[in-house]
């Protein structure tokens, strides 16, 4: 089934969540955290969805797409520096994007996409002895 993709964004309480299509936002939500995020989304989603006769959705149907910012916030695990180390990015350019001071081109966010799944799929590959 097709996904239903939701913009993540920071915000001074948590997150906040929307879905457009055609350049209309659809519905839209907030949540303190993730978890709650996600249940909003669904009960935001599923009101718009009974207004137009829409199948409501599930949790396995919703995809979250964080800009850089809310990414790096979210994931505090994760260090910027480190990471644009790895993929050969400067340092302030990525502190840059981090902090909301500078909007990443399509390229630069593929190279830190790429760079985070490849880091991902290494620490799956690994056993600790």
């Amino acid at each position: 089934m097709k996904k239903i993709n939701f913009i993540v964004e920071k915000t001074g309480t948590g997150f906040s969540a929307y879905h457009e299509e055609n350049g209309q936002i659809l519905a839209a939500t907030t949540g303190s955290n993730i978890p709650e995020l996600k249940a909003n989304i669904l009960e935001s989603f599923d009101l718009f969805a009974g207004h137009q006769k829409r199948q409501p959705i599930t949790v396995d149907r919703v995809a979250l797409k964080f800009d850089i910012t809310s990414f790096f916030e979210f994931y505090k695990e994760i260090n910027a520096s480190a990471l644009g180390r790895r993929i050969g990015m400067n340092k302030s350019l990525i502190s840059e994007y981090v902090n909301g001071k500078r909007t990443p081109s399509e390229k630069q966010v593929q190279k830190i996409l790429t760079g985070i799944k490849q880091l991902g799929h290494e620490l799956t590959e690994l056993d600790i002895a």
